[in-house]
């Protein structure tokens, strides 16, 4: 599948994601939070930036158990569990947030 952002055509797998983690840049994120119908806030950003950060230094994404305990070591306990990730990402905390920052989808998720 094929997105567009500006004048730019970005490869997509049939689920959103993108193919390039190179294609991956904030208006890139705001078009795929628009495609799943949410409004990027600094909170978003902050989870967003977390496993981008979490993907560059493990390379590997974690498991939703995990993610949501990693959240916590980084944020404290108000940011690090699934009512305020949930609140966040309705859809799936970890599936989104990887989506929106441009990373591949967890194998963890459906």
């Amino acid at each position: 599948m094929v997105m567009s952002v500006g004048d730019h055509e970005l490869e997509t797998t049939d689920q959103g994601f993108l193919v390039n983690l190179n294609d991956w840049n904030t208006e890139v994120a705001e078009r795929l939070a628009a495609l799943n119908a949410l409004e990027l806030t600094p909170a978003h950003w902050e989870i967003i930036r977390f496993i981008r950060r979490y993907y560059q230094q493990f390379k590997h994404l974690p498991n939703a158990r995990v993610f949501t305990k990693a959240i916590a070591k980084e944020f404290g306990e108000g940011k690090g569990n699934s009512r305020y990730l949930h609140g966040l990402f309705p859809d799936g905390p970890l599936k989104y947030a990887c989506k929106l920052a441009g990373l591949p989808k967890p194998p963890t998720c459906l």
